[in-house]
């Protein structure tokens, strides 16, 4: 399966996906990032795999923004997208151009702990178990 894979930092999900790919009958064919300095785009490249940096300031909106995710990632043809450690919000119509294909890798039990520093939240809260949600993208 053709994937490519949205990161915005160190990129240890996309590391475990890139050592496992094989396992998984997976092709990372891209790896995508919104952040120039994200690790995660030096790991794409010591792996071989082609990398984009694109800069979500250039863009007046989300909206924009995501239109060039949509061109880069349609040229690309996966039917897979991963969005692992990615931190932005999706527009709709990206959304709605992807259904069905897009998967999010997220670091804690949703609905418990969203967002970021979710194993220090759960410590925090003497949680019992903590864990990681693995879900379609829907609006």
């Amino acid at each position: 399966m053709r994937a490519v894979i949205l990161i915005s930092g160190n990129g240890s999900n996309l590391q475990s996906l890139i050592d496992n790919a094989k396992k998984i009958d997976l092709e990372i064919c891209a790896v995508i990032s919104n952040n120039r300095d994200a690790f995660g785009l030096k790991r794409a490249k010591l792996a071989n795999i082609e990398t984009h940096f694109v800069d979500p300031n250039l863009f007046k909106s989300r909206e924009e923004f995501d239109q060039i995710l949509i061109t880069i990632i349609k040229e690309l043809d996966v039917s897979l997208i991963v969005l692992a450690g990615y931190m932005r919000i999706l527009s709709s119509d990206f959304i709605e151009q992807f259904a069905g294909k897009i998967l999010n890798i997220h670091p804690s039990l949703l609905p418990k702990f969203p967002g970021l520093n979710t194993h220090q939240k759960a410590l925090d809260a003497k949680e019992k178990y903590h864990g990681a949600s693995v879900h379609f993208v829907t609006e």
